[in-house]
C-alpha cells in the first residue's frame, strides 16, 4: 500500500504522457496484428516467457540458460517476426498529405462505368480484381503490370478481364480517375485464419489490404459473386446498387469510418431481408 501511494504522489505529467504514447502504439500495434498469423506468434512468444518464469521459479538451470540466450536477443527476434506488421505501422504512422501522391475522387459517371462492368462480369462468372489506391501509393505495384494510363470505361475494363487476355489474371489499380495498370501482382495473405474456398484473388485482395489502405472489389470467377474488401476484411455485394453504395462511401471515407459505414450498411441489409 505504501508503494503504490509513493507512486501516486511521485506520478508527474510527463508519466502520464509517457504511458500514453506506449498505451497508444500498443494499441495500434494490435489493431495491425489482429486477425493474422502474428496473434499465433504473439501467443507462442507470450508461451516462451511463461516457461522461462517457471525454469526461475523451479530452478532449471539448463532449461533457463537456453531461454537467457533467446530473450538475450529478444527485440532483433521481434523485428525479424514481425517486420510486416511494424511496416504497416511505419507507413500509417509516417503518412501525411506533403509527401503523399495527390488523389482526386472518382466522379459518378466513371463509378457508374465500375458499377456497370463489374455487374457483367458478375452475370457472366468472368473473375475480375480492381484495387483503388487511396493514401498509400501502390507504384511499386503498378510496376509490376503493364502501364495503361487510360480513361475509366467498362469496355476497356470488360476486354482486359476477359479470358483469352494476356492481362486477366492480374490486378487491375486504379489512382486519380485513370485505369494506371493491369496485369499487375499483388501480395499474398498469410493470414492462416483464411475460408480455404478463397481462391487467389480473394487473398490477393486481403493481402494488399492488410498493407496498405486501398480498396479492392473482387468478382469470383466460381460463383460470380461481388466482394468489396476493406482493411482486409470482406464484404458481400449484394447488387448493383449495393456496390455502388458501398464502394462510394469506402473511396469518401478513412480506413475506420470505411469499416463502421460499411458494417451499418451490411448490419441494415440483413434487417430488410429479415423483414
Amino acid at each position: 500500500m505504501e508503494f503504490l501511494l509513493k507512486v501516486i504522489q511521485n506520478f508527474t505529467i510527463n508519466d502520464l504522457l509517457d504511458l500514453g504514447i506506449v498505451a497508444f502504439i500498443t494499441y495500434r500495434f494490435l489493431l495491425i496484428v489482429k486477425g493474422t498469423r502474428a496473434v499465433q506468434m504473439l501467443f507462442g512468444l507470450l508461451a516462451l516467457m511463461g516457461t522461462y518464469w517457471a525454469s526461475i521459479s523451479f530452478k532449471l538451470y539448463s532449461l533457463n540458460w537456453l531461454l537467457t540466450q533467446f530473450f538475450d536477443y529478444f527485440f532483433v527476434i521481434m523485428i525479424i517476426l514481425f517486420q510486416e506488421q511494424i511496416r504497416v505501422a511505419l507507413v500509417s504512422f509516417g503518412e501525411t498529405s506533403m509527401f503523399s501522391r495527390k488523389r482526386k475522387t472518382l466522379h459518378d459517371e466513371e463509378l457508374e462505368e465500375i458499377v456497370e462492368v463489374c455487374t457483367v462480369l458478375s452475370r457472366e462468372k468472368t473473375g475480375g480484381l480492381i484495387v483503388f489506391e487511396k493514401n498509400q501509393g501502390l507504384m511499386n505495384y503498378s510496376r509490376t503490370g503493364t502501364r495503361l494510363d487510360c480513361d475509366i470505361h467498362s469496355d476497356i475494363i470488360y476486354s482486359i478481364f476477359q479470358t483469352n487476355s494476356p492481362l486477366h489474371d492480374g490486378a487491375m489499380i486504379i489512382y486519380n480517375g485513370k485505369l494506371q495498370a493491369a496485369g499487375c501482382f499483388l501480395p499474398l495473405s498469410k493470414n492462416v485464419e483464411i475460408d480455404r474456398h478463397y481462391g487467389t484473388r480473394h487473398r490477393a485482395a486481403l493481402g494488399i489490404t492488410e498493407l496498405t489502405d486501398a480498396i479492392v472489389v473482387i468478382v469470383s470467377e466460381e460463383t460470380g459473386s461481388i466482394k468489396l474488401c476493406v482493411g482486409a476484411e470482406f464484404f458481400d455485394i449484394i447488387d448493383d446498387k449495393d456496390l455502388r453504395v458501398k464502394l462510394n462511401k469506402a473511396l469518401k471515407t478513412d480506413e475506420i469510418e470505411q469499416q463502421i459505414n460499411l458494417k451499418h450498411t451490411s448490419a441494415k441489409e440483413k434487417n430488410v431481408k429479415i423483414s
